[in-house]
């Protein structure tokens, strides 16, 4: 015959090493640093972290308010001694939910307890009627880790203070903006409405101002105050930027960076640009940079992507690819300062464009990361000039390309770059 127990139920508190170390560090004590009613504020604040609910935190005051204020003294015993029935009774809870609360806060580190054999709760007193000890719920913990739990409140409280005033910040620099569209003159219309467009996908994207992070909110605030400027056509800032000031290309511009890249005249080519032949345009690539200044990874003709051979691609500078793509200045992103940062930026750039996450993990698998990125970055400021409809269709006909050993992106780069440049000076 078998052992008759050997399939009983598990009986007593659950108990876990994380409530076991709570209950060895609430011994550890130092009553009378903190009073109860510091401990009452306190607790009433944690709901703004998160760590407990608002019934939980009504529930904790109760326990704090029914020690008497000598128990948080030097010589005092935080231990209290009600039944959950009447603590129920007191928060407007069933027995069956006060115990759950109870465990709630016990994993929390918030409570501990000390359960007796029939899990009555009683204290234990000398001759004087002073308690040592007893069974029921210890608040010490509260006194250990009152500065911990202080700090997170503070912190809770700083972070949504920042966020408020994000928002208010937002908000007002999108009313600015607006009410600068609606009454500037000096701007063409073609400028107006590129603006006007490029402000809607920001607006896209932060979704709910009341609901998105802060550091998306300032972002946001800082490229609408650029918006403005550009409106009213303010001076540029002197700035120095480290992509130019640690740049090794020392060419300046030259006829070949300035003509037209485009074999078709301008006014009829706008079916062919927007299409992913655009990138089959035949110009010179650019020799004058060092070769310390090119990304190796781009003209390696020995390089496999999922063991096929890539086709080899002319070598392409970072800065010259940052001079091709002012978009990503204009939608407030980081200037990158190196092909990493560069493919960290990537994400957002689908998120702007609209490009599905099957899109971007094609391009990635057929080309490798940096060669996506620059076709991302491409896709982002061809749609930006309104020259692509589908981005996510742009970007799959240019990885198909790649598949075929017919994608050139150093071409699409440079005529971008040409481009830019002659409607500067223009």
């Amino acid at each position: 015959m078998g052992d008759p127990h050997k399939d009983r139920r598990p009986i007593g508190r659950r108990m876990t090493p994380q409530r076991a170390d709570y209950r060895r560090l609430a011994q550890s004590a130092e009553i009378g640093t903190v009073t109860r009613g510091q401990l009452a504020v306190l607790v009433q604040n944690l709901t703004c972290t998160g760590l407990i609910s608002a019934t939980e935190s009504h529930l904790l005051v109760t326990l704090i308010n029914t020690a008497p204020a000598e128990a948080f003294d030097k010589s005092g015993r935080p231990i209290i001694f009600k039944s959950n029935q009447q603590l129920g009774f007191e928060i407007g809870r069933s027995a069956g939910r006060v115990s759950r609360l109870l465990s709630s806060l016990f994993d929390a580190g918030l409570i501990t307890m000390q359960d007796s054999g029939n899990y009555k709760r009683y204290p234990v007193r000398i001759g004087d009627g002073a308690i040592v000890d007893g069974c029921g719920i210890d608040m010490r913990i509260l006194i250990v880790r009152y500065r911990e739990l202080d700090q997170l409140v503070r912190q809770a409280k700083a972070e949504k203070s920042a966020a408020s005033a994000a928002l208010r910040r937002y908000r007002g620099a999108l009313r600015n903006l607006r009410y600068a569209l609606a009454t500037a003159t000096r701007p063409s219309d073609r400028a107006l409405a590129r603006i006007a467009g490029r402000v809607e996908r920001v607006v896209a994207i932060v979704g709910v101002a009341s609901k998105a992070p802060s550091a998306l909110l300032r972002r946001a605030s800082a490229l609408f105050d650029w918006f403005v400027g550009r409106l009213m056509q303010l001076p540029r800032r002197p700035e120095s930027s480290p992509e130019t000031e640690n740049s090794t290309c020392t060419y300046a511009e030259n006829g070949m960076h300035k003509q037209t890249t485009n074999p078709d005249p301008l006014e009829e080519s706008n079916d062919n640009r927007r299409s992913a032949n655009a990138e089959q345009l035949h110009l010179l690539e650019a020799g004058s940079a060092s070769k310390t200044a090119y990304e190796p990874s781009l003209g390696d003709a020995s390089s496999q992507v999922n063991g096929r051979e890539r086709q080899p691609q002319a070598v392409v500078a970072l800065q010259d690819l940052v001079r091709a793509i002012p978009a990503l200045k204009a939608y407030g992103f980081a200037l990158p300062r190196s092909w990493a940062d560069l493919a960290r930026l990537v994400p957002q750039m689908c998120r702007l464009t609209g490009i599905s996450d099957d899109a971007r993990h094609r391009a990635v698998e057929q080309m490798g990361e940096q060669q996506a990125a620059v076709a991302i970055a491409v896709t982002l400021q061809k749609y930006d000039r309104q020259e692509v409809k589908s981005p996510g269709g742009y970007l799959r006909a240019m990885t198909d390309r790649a598949a075929a050993g017919e994608l050139h992106l150093s071409r699409s780069i440079f005529g971008l770059a040409a481009r830019n440049s002659m409607e500067a000076l223009n």
